[in-house]
This record gives C-alpha cells, sequence and structure tokens, in this order.
C-alpha cells in the first residue's frame, strides 16, 4: 500500500514539473504577459521574435532603432524596458516602428490588450502613438494611443477598439507604429513595457 502511494506521489511530482517546464507563458489571473523583456533579450514571453522596422530601409532621413533599458515600468530592480527610438522626419513619406509576433496566438479568453509606456524628456517625444493587432490575415488593425508624458503610464485598450481584426484566436503581431503624420516632434524616444492582454 504505501509503495502504491510512493509510487502516485512520484508520478504527480514529475507530472508538475513537466508542466512547469513546458508552459512558455506566464499567467497571472486573468491577465497573459506577453511581453516584460526583463530578461534584456529574444524572445518575448510566449516564444515570439521582435524587432524595429523602416518604411524604406534605404532612407537614410528616417529610421527607428531598439534596444533595452535597465528600468522596469512595475519597479522590479532587475528588469528592463524596452528602448524605441524613431525618425520620421523626412522629405519622403515616412514611418515606421517596433513590431513583435504573436505566434498565431488564441486571444479568446481575453478582451484587453495592455501596455506601459513613456516618453524620454531628454530626446524628446511624440504624444501620440499608432498600435496595431494583426491576425492570421496580418492586415493592420490600428488605434491611436495618445497622451503620453516622460512618466510610465498604462493603457489599456479593448480589443473591440482594433475594428479589423476578425480572428482572435489566431494574433499574429502587436506593432507600434511611429509615422509623419502623427508623431510630433518627428524624432525621438519612448519606452514600452510589461505587454499583456487581460479579461477585465
Amino acid at each position: 500500500m504505501k509503495r502504491s502511494v510512493w509510487l502516485c506521489l512520484m508520478v504527480m511530482m514529475v507530472g508538475c514539473l513537466v508542466l512547469a517546464n513546458s508552459a512558455p507563458v506566464r499567467a497571472e489571473g486573468n491577465e497573459l504577459v506577453i511581453g516584460d523583456f526583463n530578461t534584456g533579450d529574444k524572445p518575448n514571453n510566449i516564444g515570439g521574435d521582435f524587432g524595429s522596422w523602416d518604411k524604406d530601409p534605404n532612407d537614410e532621413t528616417q529610421s527607428s532603432q531598439i534596444s533595452f533599458e535597465a528600468e522596469d515600468a512595475l519597479g522590479d530592480k532587475a528588469g528592463y524596458s524596452l528602448r524605441l527610438d524613431y525618425d520620421v522626419d523626412s522629405p519622403n513619406p515616412a514611418y515606421n516602428g517596433f513590431w513583435m509576433k504573436l505566434n498565431d496566438l488564441d486571444a479568446t479568453a481575453y478582451n484587453t490588450v495592455n501596455f506601459y509606456m513613456k516618453g524620454d524628456d531628454e530626446a524628446g517625444y511624440t504624444k501620440r502613438v499608432k498600435i496595431e493587432l494583426k491576425d492570421s490575415s496580418k492586415q493592420p488593425s490600428p488605434y491611436i494611443v495618445a497622451g503620453l508624458t516622460d512618466q510610465w503610464q498604462k493603457f489599456s485598450i479593448p480589443f473591440d477598439k482594433f475594428k479589423r481584426v476578425q480572428n482572435w484566436n489566431a494574433l499574429s503581431e502587436f506593432v507600434v507604429v511611429f509615422d509623419d503624420i502623427n508623431s510630433n516632434p518627428k524624432s525621438g524616444t519612448i519606452f514600452l513595457d510589461h505587454v499583456t492582454f487581460s479579461s477585465e
């Protein structure tokens, strides 16, 4: 009898270890962490790649770059945030930004995308930023976030604001866009941290 109980306990412990090691995401209650950037490296918390992009990489008058900043929006002293340097001050049509893969994530259990954002007072920063979600169709669904300051703020956008997303069970990408229409000043720096999906 004791041997059977011991075997059952061993099987349960092994099963728990397998589940813990195979879970690629951190869910906190009704919140799924997509990217907290705390490792200071790729990938994001769900195994997705991310990086910067430019409308025209051959146009040297416009650019965007990402790097990691040793400052966490939630106050984690060991954590990082993402620094986004942008320049759309070009004589040509200009837009660029940051992309992050969601790996066809099934987001039907959630209804809000959240993130923390602030501007760099020394470099200057736009007060308006375009956020896009893409589903399996790869078509962008934009939403303008306004009111950035040089202090961390949490922004929460209900999914229903992203009108063009049809397949919430297969989200492919989260995108930040700087463009020569909404970005004022046309060059500067913002910081992004703790991108999550939640059910509120």
